[in-house]
């Protein structure tokens, strides 16, 4: 059966990513994070949900998203490793935060990475 469990340490570090980044299309108080154990997924090591527009019109509630790492695939790797996945899930977000998505042609390592080496350099000022 698989698990899932808030993950407020990756909250924090999202939180990080999106005031150092300057990723401000990013409302933090609709983000959430869990990590998943006992799941199948094998080559994920994270996902990212957002909430559809029939979903918000049928609840009454604004978009969200769930940043999902699967924690046997995802604690493995190291400290940057996971940073550049959070950045790269964080980029799925669109300007609109409206609950799509930005779509994988749009997301790429070398963006990832020019992302990741702007954070570290303001992280250590």
């Amino acid at each position: 059966m698989v698990n899932y469990s808030r993950a407020f340490d990756l909250e924090e570090q999202i939180k990080d990513l999106v005031n150092l980044l300057e990723l401000d299309n990013v409302d933090l108080s609709r983000v959430f994070c869990f990590r998943t154990s006992n799941s199948k997924a094998k080559n994920v090591n994270a996902r990212i949900s957002g909430t559809s527009k029939v979903l918000q019109k049928a609840l009454n509630i604004q978009a969200c998203y769930v940043i999902e790492v699967i924690s046997m695939n995802f604690d493995n790797l190291s400290e940057e490793e996971q940073t550049k996945v959070l950045i790269h899930e964080l980029l799925h977000i669109p300007k609109t935060f409206g609950g799509g998505f930005r779509q994988h042609h749009l997301i790429n390592n070398q963006i990832i990475n020019r992302m990741y080496a702007y954070y570290k350099n303001k992280k250590l000022k």
